[in-house]
């Protein structure tokens, strides 16, 4: 059996004005993280929350450099990247006890990517029957964490990284 995905929530996101620039560039100056819901930096990447979540826990590791290709990552960029990707994986998994984590990149807008001008890697945990009758039929999404909780709590566990 397929397992869909199913997301008309995100049609917020989609039909959303868009600011001029990348999102990505524009809130990753070291200002204002909790605003931006940025939990982590490293030298050359970062950990955002996603605003529009698929699951509780969704987040993004992003490259600081704005491009638009996997291939443009240098050496030092690409083995930041998927470090932080891995200890992101381990936070996800110590935070919220998934059954399962989807990672993965679409690149270009053919391959689905809502910001297909700066790569960035998404980290979905998730659980065995997590797509249920609200979310097929119902076309409603239930995320039961408020962002502001999740954000402070994840948060805690990022700063341990520091440590």
């Amino acid at each position: 059996m397929t397992e869909i995905l199913y997301s008309p929530w995100r049609m917020e996101y989609i039909n959303s004005q868009k600011e001029d620039g990348c999102i990505f560039c524009l809130v990753h100056p070291e200002k204002e993280d909790e605003k931006h819901l940025i939990l982590y930096r490293s030298e050359y990447s970062f950990v955002i929350m996603n605003m529009y979540p698929y699951n509780n826990g969704h987040l993004m590791v992003i490259p600081k450099r704005h491009i638009s290709s996997l291939l443009s990552l240098n050496e030092d960029e690409r083995n930041d990247l998927f470090a932080l990707v891995q200890k992101t994986t381990g936070i996800i998994e110590e935070y919220y006890h998934p059954d399962g984590i989807n990672i993965g990149m679409n690149i270009g807008k053919a391959a689905g990517a809502g910001i297909d001008e700066h790569i960035h890697v998404h980290l979905v945990p998730r659980w065995s029957g997590d797509v249920n009758f609200m979310t097929s039929i119902g076309e409603v999404r239930v995320i039961p964490e408020k962002f502001e909780n999740a954000y402070q709590r994840l948060k805690e566990q990022f700063d341990k990284l520091h440590d």
